[in-house]
């Protein structure tokens, strides 16, 4: 078979993969700019070469980048890569109030990677599952489930939690975080999210 032909039929093979596991995630970042997306504080956020840098900026404020499009229902799912300092982030679900936690807790001082942090109720759901599927040196992959006041988070495959937030706003944006008052980086790649009926 002649290589271009053996080519095809890969990519053949690959799409009929895709349209078979039923996956309806869709990139939200094109891994060029930040089209789509809005920021707050410019030095806080990078692209190069398909990945999204966050790091602090020099007066450690903080920022937090939020989708212009608005969700109700939906799946995120990204790769992430822990870079340096106390590692503080996470994705903010309608607002900026309630997110899910990847890296430490400032105010527990230990990782809560895929656990929900809810205003006034700090971390409602305390398990190590997260902790032992965590990859410190590597990508992970991290997804999220909001359906109505439900979420469900997984870890590199592994499921997380299940949490029902009574505060949940019905839609808005979805977030990534760079804590404010500390040294931080986090690479983050193939960020997709998929609208749920």
């Amino acid at each position: 078979m002649k290589p271009l032909s053996s080519f095809l039929l890969l990519l053949t093979f690959l799409f009929a993969s895709c349209s078979q596991n039923g996956s309806g995630l869709k990139p939200i970042f094109n891994g060029k700019d930040l089209s789509g997306w809005t920021a707050n504080v410019d030095a806080c956020w990078k692209v190069k070469n398909g990945i999204l840098h966050a790091a602090n900026d020099p007066e450690q404020k903080g920022d937090i980048l939020q989708t212009e499009k608005s969700y109700r229902n939906f799946i995120f799912q990204a790769d992430f890569k822990f870079g340096s300092g106390r590692i503080d982030t996470g994705i903010f679900l309608h607002d900026t109030k309630e997110q899910i936690q990847i890296g430490e807790s400032g105010s527990l001082k230990r990782d809560m990677t895929a656990l929900p942090y809810i205003p006034g109720k700090g971390y409602p759901i305390q398990v190590e599952t997260g902790t032992k599927a965590l990859k410190l040196d590597d990508w992970n992959t991290i997804k999220v489930q909001v359906n109505g006041n439900t979420y469900t988070t997984w870890l590199n495959g592994t499921q997380v939690m299940t949490y029902d937030s009574e505060t949940i706003i019905p839609e808005g944006p979805i977030g990534i975080q760079v804590h404010p008052k500390r040294e931080m980086s986090v690479d983050f790649r193939n960020i997709l999210a998929q609208e749920l009926e």
